[in-house]
């Protein structure tokens, strides 16, 4: 197993002002970013056990579909859009957890579709066409994303929405990062961010950039982003200047995915209820 001592370090914030640092099995950390420590949780035995394997599900819609566009760096991207009825410029950015875009992302897309009303939604794929059924896949995919391609992806998602896009971020696990990376990258398009149980940006000044108020929905029982992560989180934003509201529920980590046996139905529909609250706040 690996050292868990050491990924709570990482995670409690004491690598980010560290030049290096090395982890018992060779691993070399230099400059860790909050995309790097994420995703040495790929290499957390008791991280990856936490997870089971998805349930089957397919997802079915009248609505949404698959499209392709263009990335910044020469390639291109996907991702499931579902339009609104009715022209708008309010956009919400879906990000997957680290099993990659799979249905049951596609059904969150729409179920938030539905239920915020004139709004384009739009869930990116982060993994460019890999989906994973097994952990040990998901931990693979997620330890060999690159953050700068995931940039990319974003930048050409806010290509596609068109430069008068308002866009909220949301996103669960590997991709609750991702919500508060996307927001970062769409500078004064960002409107909104929501982040369930992700790594949140530890760079202060990066912080600073901000533009949009932030929803932290944290499982006080998660190990991995515990309550240090949370503390220095809230700390950051303070010291940045920016709004961050923190819901808390007692309990653990994937506590809002259906397929996980440690899912609580009570608390995902009371988170729910203040994910929408507020993005229709600030999508008007």
């Amino acid at each position: 197993m690996k050292t868990k001592l050491t990924l709570l370090l990482l995670l409690a914030g004491f690598a980010g002002s560290a030049q290096q640092l090395t982890l018992n099995d060779g691993i070399s950390i230099c400059h860790t970013t909050a995309t790097d420590k994420f995703a040495l949780f790929a290499q957390d035995d008791e991280f990856n056990m936490s997870h089971p394997d998805p349930l089957p599900y397919i997802h079915v819609s009248e609505t949404g579909k698959m499209i392709t566009f263009k990335t910044p760096d020469g390639k291109e991207a996907s991702g499931y859009v579902l339009m609104a009825k009715s022209k708008t410029n309010n956009w919400i950015f879906v990000f997957q957890e680290w099993w990659g875009l799979n249905d049951h992302i596609k059904r969150e897309a729409e179920k938030l579709y539905t239920d915020l009303g004139n709004v384009n939604v739009l869930a990116l794929d982060m993994y460019d066409g890999k989906v994973a059924t097994a952990r040990e896949d998901a931990g693979k995919y997620m330890g060999e994303f690159k953050q700068d391609r995931g940039n990319a992806i974003v930048k050409g998602a806010l290509d596609y929405a068109g430069k008068n896009a308002k866009v909220g971020t949301i996103g669960w696990c590997f991709g609750g990062g991702q919500s508060m990376q996307a927001t970062l990258t769409a500078g004064k398009q960002a409107v909104a961010c929501v982040i369930y149980y992700g790594m949140p940006e530890t760079d202060v000044e990066r912080l600073k950039t901000l533009n949009a108020d932030v929803l932290n929905i944290w499982p006080t029982q998660d190990q991995w982003i515990n309550k240090e992560v949370t503390d220095n989180f809230e700390a950051n934003m303070k010291a940045a200047g920016k709004k961050l509201t923190t819901q808390a529920y007692d309990a653990d980590h994937a506590f809002a995915n259906p397929s996980n046996p440690k899912f609580n139905q009570e608390f995902t529909a009371d988170a729910y209820k203040h994910t929408l609250a507020f993005f229709k706040a600030r999508l008007k």
